[in-house]
């Protein structure tokens, strides 16, 4: 294993930087599970016991159809246990990860590519519905194209980079047309566009909404762009173990979708503030997405990422984009 690339699985926050233990941990301490607890009952027609999967997410927008789908019951209704495990920051979830405390997580396709040129066998199971947005202060701004000769905010070799070339290559530019500043903090970089310290930065939700407020704008999104870095990922060795189980815990997921479709947002509002960290006096400017049933991810979008990943030297080997999707859900 190369030294630079564990240098990137260390240094980048954003990323999972150390997965290599979890693979193991994940699956030699739930072999067991996947023999007796595939969620449709054992020969004498008795139900089978839960599998629990246990998750490590981030306080984002893409975890509440899982939280909901635990909240209500919809998790055990398809004989899957979600055990939710949500970290303030990617280092606290990294470390839980790495101790084999949680079986999959949620990632993006920028640290898929580090993760398998550093060795470790991590998977794609689904996409998931997160969300990037750039916004700006400077009245001066008022496309992507003007931030020639500006200065952004953002966190390197991660997927805020890879959305921001995404989108500055769209508005006819390159990453060399801006100047680069480094914030790996999400509240720092609001707070210093906040503060006119830069002429853009790159938030997720409920930074957005919170910039918003005080007057920022949005330039573009990943939704607006046509990019989707967010994934969920499992080690092979728990997607072995526990099939079963991430099958039903995407039902569960599904179920949960379609009850955020048929309920008013004030019957779980509450449940997103509390969350994803939203203050509770922005309630009424919360817009929760519009969230599709789990599907896996698009092939193309994965080849995109991959690409940039080799032009910054993130990723060297040969490794197609179907080699890291898994069809333990969907098939491609």
């Amino acid at each position: 294993m190369k030294t630079r690339n564990w240098k990137y699985l260390t240094k980048l926050v954003v990323l999972t930087a150390a997965v290599s233990m979890a693979a193991a941990g994940c699956g030699s301490a739930n072999q067991g599970d996947n023999a007796k607890n595939t969620g449709s009952g054992n020969a004498a027609g008795t139900p089978a016991e839960a599998v629990t999967i246990s998750l490590g997410l981030l306080p984002s927008i893409d975890a509440i159809p899982f939280i909901i789908a635990h909240e209500q019951g919809f998790d055990k209704q398809h004989d899957v246990n979600l055990d939710i495990q949500t970290f303030k920051s990617a280092k606290d979830r990294d470390v839980a990860f790495q101790a084999g405390k949680v079986d999959g997580l949620s990632a993006d396709l920028v640290a898929i590519s580090i993760y398998n040129e550093a060795g470790l066998d991590v998977k794609i199971t689904s996409t998931t519905t997160g969300e990037f947005d750039l916004l700006t202060g400077n009245d001066e701004v008022k496309e992507v194209k003007d931030l020639k000769g500006k200065t952004v905010i953002l966190s390197k070799n991660t997927s805020t980079q890879y959305t921001v070339a995404m989108m500055l290559k769209q508005a006819g530019l390159t990453e060399d047309d801006i100047t680069v500043t480094e914030v790996p903090q999400i509240p720092t970089r609001l707070e210093l566009l906040k503060n006119q310290k830069a002429d853009a930065a790159v938030l997720p939700e409920p930074f957005v909404t919170m910039g918003k407020s005080a007057g920022l704008r949005v330039l573009s999104s990943t939704h607006s762009a046509g990019i989707n870095p967010f994934v969920l990922a499992f080690p092979q060795s728990a997607i072995e173990a526990k099939g079963q189980g991430i099958r039903n815990m995407y039902a569960a997921y599904d179920e949960a979708v379609e009850y955020m479709k048929t309920h008013d947002q004030s019957d779980y509002i509450d449940l997103i503030i509390k969350e994803v960290g939203y203050p509770d006096t922005l309630k009424q400017d919360i817009k929760v997405p519009d969230y599709l049933p789990a599907n896996q991810v698009d092939v193309k979008e994965v080849e995109a990422a991959f690409a940039w990943a080799r032009e910054k030297g993130l990723l060297t080997k040969d490794l197609a984009a179907e080699e890291v999707i898994s069809d333990v859900q969907f098939k491609n």
